[in-house]
């Protein structure tokens, strides 16, 4: 079982990933900005951070570089309602990175994928 940090400001999202994920067989926490996303990642391990590109009124990608300047072996997939950010060179921090979607099952394959990739290190 992994634990997942998902990060995203709309509350739907949260408890549609919380329960899809772990349904999976995920532990899902969640956080609905930057500040409480790195307060739940200082108070416990993860496997795998699912963050969101738009948080209100702060960056998901400044967010990201924080995370893999501090923690550079905890993989992020970014999740955006926009494909066009895939193309922004702070995205490429990422390990991976997801349009959102109802249907949650190109996130699983990518969680999938990463999480491989990371025990393969």
């Amino acid at each position: 079982m992994s634990r997942l940090l998902v990060v995203d400001d709309e509350a739907s999202i949260r408890m549609l990933y919380a329960q899809e994920l772990g349904e999976e067989g995920h532990e899902v926490v969640t956080a609905g900005t930057a500040i409480e996303a790195v307060e739940k990642l200082q108070g416990g391990a993860f496997d795998l951070i699912l963050l969101d590109i738009k948080l209100k009124n702060e960056s998901g990608l400044d967010l990201l570089q924080s995370i893999v300047k501090d923690r550079h072996d905890l993989p992020v997939i970014l999740c955006s309602a926009f494909s066009c950010y895939k193309d922004d060179f702070s995205a490429w921090l990422a390990d991976g990175y997801v349009v959102k979607s109802s249907d949650l099952q190109e996130l699983k394959d990518e969680i999938r994928k990463v999480l491989a990739k990371k025990q393969n290190r």
